[in-house]
């Protein structure tokens, strides 16, 4: 009998000692996050305010960034990451959910162990390697039917983010496809609907939530992209980007291409641009997370 409590003593001490760990490894995981953004923000506001305070109008609305000036706007850049960001989405979307349909419902299997290690492949190669292909690839090609004597362009930085969202769009789409339950198929097909019919209108609104789900997570990856872009985007400091041909300057490669050498005014600017573009990411997943709950009937919660 002692030696029964004893056991249920040591027990119960591990017990405490793992969930010690876990609140441990969830509290840092908070801590991190809060210090990042106390970190951002109070760098990226600090510019605003005081006696030398730059105008915050100026700064969001403004269309050149010449720091030798101390002039600094980044309208054209907010611009430049919408447009790039939703043209990789516009075009990227379609491709990795029907991409995701082919692999989960039609592919024969030998078909899908080819073409599921190729689209994870994808997903572990560096995202400088990406924007070298893009240097090497895309951009020639867009140099010759291009109106510009350039090939540097939104138009590269669409299909080179297009092409590194996929991974994350097929994965997910097809988790969310995989779960619908088999019940939903074969009611669709006893019920006369063929196979095309079956995919478009009962698995694939049953998997609607976590696809979009796999949406927020390429809008992320696309937007928070510096390397890839920064080869192949132009980076021009001043400008409104006028069409698709045109060389830009996104928030991302903004930062990284000038806070290395970066001091005073200017570096307290680029960390403001860190705060424009973490408003925007937020902003963004927070319109489609709410997008997501209110589709609601998610099998695959």
């Amino acid at each position: 009998m002692e030696q029964q409590m004893e056991r249920n003593r040591v027990r119960e001490v591990g017990e405490r000692i793992v969930e010690g760990i876990f609140f441990l490894s969830a509290f840092m995981g908070v801590i991190s996050a809060l210090a990042i953004i106390v970190f951002v923000f109070y760098k990226g506001l600090h510019p605003f305010f005081g006696e030398n305070a730059y105008s915050f109008v100026d700064f969001i609305f403004g269309t050149t960034w010449a720091p030798g000036k101390n002039t600094y706007g980044i309208f054209q850049m907010i611009v430049a990451s919408v447009f790039a960001t939703g043209g990789a989405i516009i075009v990227g979307v379609p491709i990795g959910v029907l991409t995701a349909i082919f692999i989960s419902q039609i592919a024969p299997k030998p078909l899908v162990k080819i073409i599921e290690p190729t689209v994870e492949l994808l997903a572990g190669i560096p995202s400088v390697l990406y924007g070298a292909f893009g240097l090497g690839v895309v951009v020639p090609v867009i140099q010759k039917i291009s109106p510009r004597i350039y090939g540097q362009s939104m138009f590269a930085v669409i299909i080179v983010l297009t092409i590194m969202i996929l991974p994350t769009i097929v994965t997910l789409s097809k988790s969310a496809l995989d779960a619908v339950p088999a019940s939903y198929k074969e009611a669709s097909l006893g019920l006369g609907a063929s196979k095309t019919e079956t995919i478009f209108k009962a698995i694939l609104p049953a998997a609607k939530s976590g696809i979009l789900s796999a949406t927020v997570l390429g809008i992320g990856r696309a937007i928070g992209e510096t390397m890839a872009v920064m080869l192949i985007a132009g980076n021009p400091e001043s400008g409104m980007p006028g069409s698709i041909w045109d060389k830009v300057r996104l928030l991302t490669t903004n930062i990284a291409i000038e806070m290395g050498y970066a001091s005073g005014r200017q570096q307290e600017m680029l960390f403001a641009t860190g705060v424009v573009l973490f408003s925007f990411i937020m902003l963004i997943n927070f319109i489609l997370i709410r997008m997501s709950k209110k589709l609601g009937g998610n099998v695959c919660k």
